[in-house]
C-alpha cells in the first residue's frame, strides 16, 4: 500500500532478492568516486541497505547505468537487460538529460518515459520511479526548473497509474544545500548520494540509520568577492568544457560501459 505522504511501501522489503539500478550518470554514481575510477553512488549504497536484509550473499544486484545516456539510449540498451534479467526491483531514472536539451518537450519526453515504464511494469517485480531536482538554486539549471517541474509532474502521474513507488528528490530538502552537489554543481557529492540511498530506503520502508532530511551543519557566511571567484573557476573548469561537449555532440558516457551488468551477489 502506498502512503500518500511519503510513497513508503512498508511491506515490500522482506520480498527483495535482487535489484537492477538503470539510468543516467545520477544512478551511475558520479560524483561519489569508488575504488579503481569507478563510481559508488545512491543505488550501490541503497543496494546495501537492502541486503542488509537478507541472509549473507543471497541479495543480487546489479548496475546497468550509464553517464549521459539519453531516454531512448536507456530505453534501448537497459530496459532489455533489465527485463531480461527480471529482478525484483528496478529502480528507473531517466529522461533528466533530454530535459535539460535545448528545445525538448517535458510532455513527450513523459510519453516515451511511461511507454517504458509500461514495458518494464509487465516483466519485473516494483519499478521505483524517480523525479527530478528542484533547481532553484543550480545556477545552470535554474532556468530550467519550469520544465523540471511539469516532468516530475508527470512522473508521478505515471507512478500513479502503474502502482509505483516514487523517489521524490523534488521535495528532499537537504539536496538543496551545495554541500550534496560535487564541485561540477551537476553531480551530486558522497553525501548528498548517501542522502538519496536513505530516501530510497525510506520509500520502501526500510528503517534507517540517519535521517536523509537532517539539517546540515552552518557554514560561515562567504563575502560576494569569494562567492564571485568561485562562480568563474567554477565555469571555466565545468561550465566551459561542458557546453564545449553539447556543441560537438559528445557525452561524458562515450566509450564507457554498465560497471555491474549482471545480477552478482553483494
Amino acid at each position: 500500500m502506498v502512503a500518500v505522504a511519503d510513497d513508503s511501501r512498508t511491506a515490500m522489503t522482506g520480498g527483495i532478492g535482487s535489484y537492477a539500478a538503470i539510468g543516467d550518470s545520477f544512478t551511475e554514481g558520479v560524483g561519489d568516486p569508488g575504488p579503481g575510477g569507478t563510481y559508488v553512488g545512491w543505488a550501490d549504497r541503497f543496494a546495501v541497505l537492502l541486503a542488509d536484509r537478507r541472509p549473507e550473499h543471497t541479495f543480487r544486484y546489479a548496475n546497468l547505468a550509464v553517464r549521459g545516456r539519453l531516454l531512448d539510449q536507456i530505453v534501448e540498451e537497459q530496459v532489455p537487460r533489465a527485463k531480461e534479467l527480471a529482478p525484483d526491483l528496478v529502480s528507473f531514472c531517466a529522461g533528466g538529460n533530454d530535459i535539460i536539451r535545448p528545445g525538448s518537450d517535458p510532455d513527450d519526453v513523459a510519453e516515451r518515459f511511461e511507454r517504458a515504464v509500461a514495458e518494464l511494469a509487465g516483466a519485473v517485480g516494483t519499478v521505483l520511479v524517480t523525479t527530478g531536482f528542484d533547481t532553484r538554486d543550480v545556477p545552470v539549471l535554474r532556468h530550467l526548473r519550469g520544465k523540471i517541474a511539469t516532468y516530475t509532474a508527470h512522473v508521478r502521474a505515471i507512478a500513479d497509474r502503474y502502482d509505483c513507488p516514487v523517489l521524490d528528490l523534488w521535495s528532499l530538502r537537504s539536496v538543496q544545500d551545495r554541500r550534496a552537489w560535487d564541485a561540477d554543481r551537476l553531480h551530486l557529492s558522497p553525501e548528498g548520494h548517501t542522502r538519496i540511498a536513505l530516501r530510497a530506503a525510506q520509500v520502501l520502508g526500510l528503517d534507517v540509520p540517519a535521517d536523509p532530511d537532517q539539517p546540515w551543519p552552518p557554514v560561515p557566511v562567504r563575502g560576494t568577492l569569494e562567492v564571485r571567484r568561485d562562480d568563474i573557476q567554477w565555469a571555466r573548469e565545468y561550465l566551459v568544457p561542458w557546453i564545449g561537449r553539447r556543441l560537438r555532440g559528445e557525452s561524458s558516457g562515450d566509450h564507457v560501459a554498465a560497471k555491474r551488468p549482471d545480477l552478482l551477489p553483494l
